[in-house]
């Protein structure tokens, strides 16, 4: 470097923009070029004591920056960078980094600590620098200074935390006996014991087996318990955390701790004065009541058969806790912070989200637990009392028996409208909140004759209220429009519904709130949300309100587009960005709802979208939007959406090739899809293109392989539209399917699969649209000789007890495909293979539609080889 290092690093962090901004990119430009310099240059500059800390961290901080990364692929090249060092260059560097964790400055320390766990991280896993846990356990152990001991178990927590467990469980013994030790109240050090509890809570995941030795487990726990009494507020709160994880690591052994100590040792945490305690005691219960929930849920599948093995029943902990936590938790709730930031965590929320968790993990008995307090204090004066009844109320609906909640919802619904118009802020924002649940959970309890009226009007005053309050009314409306659809949902479709003597004024209230130019609490996002809910769930009396909508929002994409020129930041990109992405999503639910309607309206929407496509640019999430209303619009007016297509092909090919962009590029081959099914046979004019540009996806080294799935599937939709004139790519598509089919899971990765369950789905809709598009015309030999490679996909999928069921019925209609395609016997030797009639014999519990499907294949087959 230049110039000197020590002052370069101090500009790196100088408050004036432009000496930081020199200063960094001279760092940046010495790492380029002279690597192995850099990194010396920055580790002495770590180490050495006479420079001023501050220096110091920076010098800390830029080292560990050069060898860790979030990106996979950048880790990578990070760490091979640093393995292709010089050993010597490297051994010296190791030398300065444990130097730093020396250092009297603790602050320096603690970056020294970061660069040392940095290095290990890269090099451990290559089985390079074996001594280093040994030296660390030696300066933990005999180490006078306390400094020293702070800093080196902050290493080791930093590596326990960075490392696969694997890696270090060799040494998990020493490192154990070591942090431990720190962590004993006996220790007269509060930084060296906080230390140390923060390393065991890293290496909680990595020394399961020393949990299972009795003992160990016992001076672990006291440990950890007598940690919570400790007279340093953060060493209190360490401990609490450590009991948290390590509740959801080994719930099965907390049975004997729980009775003898955490009962009582978590209820005195959650009253303490300290909130950083209260908090982490408060989040012990929340994870047992979450861990429960779970376990039970397992418990009751592996009841029914759907789980193999032994499944434990839960030890149902908050039930027995229930008379404690509970009254605890009332109170916490009356303990508002008026002045809290938004999304700013404190006692009086951590409180209620407790109370949610453990309805879900006791069901019933929450509910005579909580009555008392919320009768008690809903009509209160003081209104931490009533947002706090409230609150309770909420937070309760999910868990009990909607038969147990709806007396008690019906009751509580017309005092909940009335609190619409508290004079605090805070009581009617928790209950537009409170609402909102009921309206997602408890819908079947809103009588439209008795309670719609008000609960609407509240809602819709609510709109125009503070941006917290709109953004829940908005949740709110959403969930009743999709809750009162679902209900009075027949089946056949309704000529009008409950909301909509509501529906234009609802609409129209939702449209003013996104009329505003700022989206605090994200309020204007969630009005859009809304008025797609509605356009989805209109009944076709209220389809002109859906026409009109879409006129304005039209309108609106045309007003960004003109004035898309005078953005001036990042911040205007963003909001401009976020308001086309609410609009793309309204015009979906719009078209999709209008069909055919839309038609009208065809021309202006694909003049806006490609106008929007052109001035996206590289922003991927506009651009899928956009796509998505172009899909959609294919869909809805089929064949007449044939003369947009060479406008927009020129746009579609360079998403096709975005291999970096999953999603947009998953969305891309979703539209050849919509295209071909909108246009049926003039699809032929594309099909090569199409097919040419889907293979090449296909053979990239680089493309995701979840795209790859939907890539196939695509064949089938092109040749189901083309049918016969497929002929030129049959060869190609069916080798590429049959390479495809004879990839295995690995039967001990969930991961896999899961893959290659989807990815046979894929190939099986392939097969199903080729063998349809050929099926009844001249060409179909051309499927005689694939017959049996196909068959014997469909013969794996059948005998997989990881299919499911979806899956087994696309390969039974497979099946019957291939029958009806050759009704004179052509593939008869196959079809009389002994799997397909044992496979036909509906067996399983498959539900109708499946058991029709097989039925109607084993009509087919037997014709076929009769």
């Amino acid at each position: 470097m230049t110039m000197n290092a020590g002052e370069l690093l101090a500009n790196s962090l100088s408050a004036d923009q432009a000496t930081r901004e020199n200063a960094t990119q001279k760092l940046e430009q010495a790492s380029r070029e002279n690597y192995p310099g850099y990194m010396h240059t920055l580790a002495s500059e770590l180490a050495n004591e006479a420079s001023p800390v501050f220096v110091r961290n920076a010098a800390g901080l830029a080292l560990k920056n050069a060898l860790t990364a979030r990106d996979n692929a950048r880790q990578v090249e990070y760490s091979t960078r640093w393995l292709a060092l010089d050993v010597k260059i490297r051994g010296e560097i190791k030398e300065f980094v444990l130097r730093g964790l020396h250092s009297e400055q603790v602050k320096a320390g603690t970056v020294a600590a970061q660069s040392v766990a940095a290095i290990a991280t890269v090099e451990l896993p290559q089985g390079q620098w074996p001594d280093l846990i040994e030296i660390l356990l030696r300066f933990v152990n005999t180490g006078t200074s306390v400094p020293l001991r702070q800093s080196t178990l902050s290493a080791i927590g930093f590596i326990c935390e960075a490392l696969d467990p694997d890696v270090l469980s060799v040494r998990a013994d020493e490192i154990l006996t070591a942090v431990v030790h720190g962590a004993r109240k006996e220790e007269p050090s509060t930084d060296v014991q906080l230390a140390a509890m923060q390393a065991l809570y890293n290496s909680l995941s990595f020394i399961r087996e020393n949990f299972e030795r009795e003992g160990e487990r016992n001076y672990i726990m006291q440990v950890v318990c007598e940690a919570t009494q400790s007279p340093s507020v953060q060493v209190q709160a360490m401990a609490f955390e450590c009991l948290v994880r390590i509740m959801t690591l080994y719930y099965s052994k907390m049975a004997y701790y729980m009775e003898r100590a955490l009962f009582g040792l978590t209820v005195m945490g959650m009253k303490s004065e300290e909130e950083a305690v209260a908090l982490q005691a408060i989040e012990f219960w929340t994870s047992v009541a979450e861990e429960e929930t779970n376990l039970e849920s397992d418990y009751l599948d592996a009841q029914e058969g759907l789980l193999d093995g032994d499944v434990e029943a839960p030890k149902y902990f908050a039930k027995i806790a229930l008379p404690e936590v509970v009254p605890v938790l009332l109170q916490l709730l009356t303990r508002q912070d008026e002045d809290a930031e938004e999304g700013e965590w404190n006692v009086s929320m951590a409180a209620g989200t407790c109370l949610s968790f453990l309805a879900q993990a006791v069901h019933d008995p929450i509910v005579p637990a909580v009555i008392p307090f919320i009768e008690a204090n809903i009509k209160q004066e003081n209104w931490h009392h009533r947002e706090a009844a409230v609150m309770t109320f909420g937070s309760i609906l999910v868990g009990p028996d909607p038969t147990v909640l709806t007396p008690l919802v019906n009751q509580a619904l017309p005092i909940l409208i009335n609190m619409m118009s508290d004079p605090q802020l805070q009581v009617k924002d928790t209950t537009a909140w409170t609402l909102g649940r009921i309206c997602e959970s408890l819908i079947t309890s809103i009588k439209p004759d008795v309670h719609l009226h008000a609960l609407v009007s509240a809602l819709v005053a609510g709109l125009q209220d503070s941006p917290h309050i709109i953004a829940n009314c908005c949740w709110a409306l959403m969930n009743l429009a999709d809750g009162l659809f679902e209900l009075y949902d027949t089946g056949e479709e309704q000529s009008t519904g409950p909301l909509s003597p509501y529906f234009e004024g609802i609409v129209g209230a939702l449209l003013q709130v996104t009329e505003t130019a700022g989206n605090e609490s994200n309020y204007r996002t969630s009005a859009y949300e809304a008025i797609t809910s509605f356009v989805q769930q209109a009944t076709p009396d209220c389809l002109q309100v859906v026409s009109n909508t879409a006129l304005k929002i039209l309108d609106r994409m045309e007003h960004l587009l003109n004035v898309q020129n005078q953005i001036l930041g990042a911040d205007d990109r963003n909001n401009w960005n976020d308001l086309q992405s609410n609009l793309c999503s309204v015009s979906v639910s719009v078209i999709r709802k209008l069909g055919i309607g839309i038609q009208p309206l065809a021309d202006r929407i694909m003049t806006l979208v490609l106008q929007l496509i052109q001035s996206a640019g590289k922003t991927s999430t506009i651009l899928e939007d956009a796509f998505l209303v172009v899909g959609s619009l294919s869909a809805a007016i089929e064949v007449k959406f044939a003369p947009y297509i060479p406008a927009f092909l020129p746009f579609l090919y360079p998403a096709l090739k975005a291999y970096d962009d999953t999603q947009l590029c998953t969305v891309a081959v979703g539209i050849i899809g919509d295209i071909t099914r909108a246009l049926g046979d003039q699809t032929e004019q594309y099909a090569q293109a199409f097919v040419t540009v889907l293979l090449e996806n296909l053979s990239s080294e680089v493309l995701n392989r979840n795209v790859k799935i939907s890539i196939l599937a695509c064949f089938g939709d092109v040749a189901l539209a083309i049918g016969p004139k497929f002929e030129p790519y049959l060869e190609t598509a069916m080798t590429v399917l049959r390479q495809a089919a004879a990839l295995q899971a690995n039967p001990l990765d969930y991961e896999s699969i899961d893959y290659i369950a989807s990815l046979r789905e894929g190939i099986l809709e392939a097969h199903t649209g080729i063998i349809t598009g050929f099926k009844k015309t001249e060409r179909a030999q051309l499927l005689v000789s694939h017959a049996a490679v196909i068959l014997e996909l469909v013969q794996k999928v059948l005998a997989d007890d990881n299919s499911g069921e979806p899956l087994d019925k696309l390969a039974f209609g497979v099946i019957g495909d291939l029958a009806d395609a050759f009704p004179n016997g052509e593939i008869k030797p196959v079809l009389l293979a002994e799997w397909i009639a044992t496979s036909l014999v509906s067996r399983k519990g498959y539900d109708k539609e499946t058991k029709t499907t097989i039925k109607w294949a084993r009509e087919m087959v037997k014709r076929a080889t009769a």
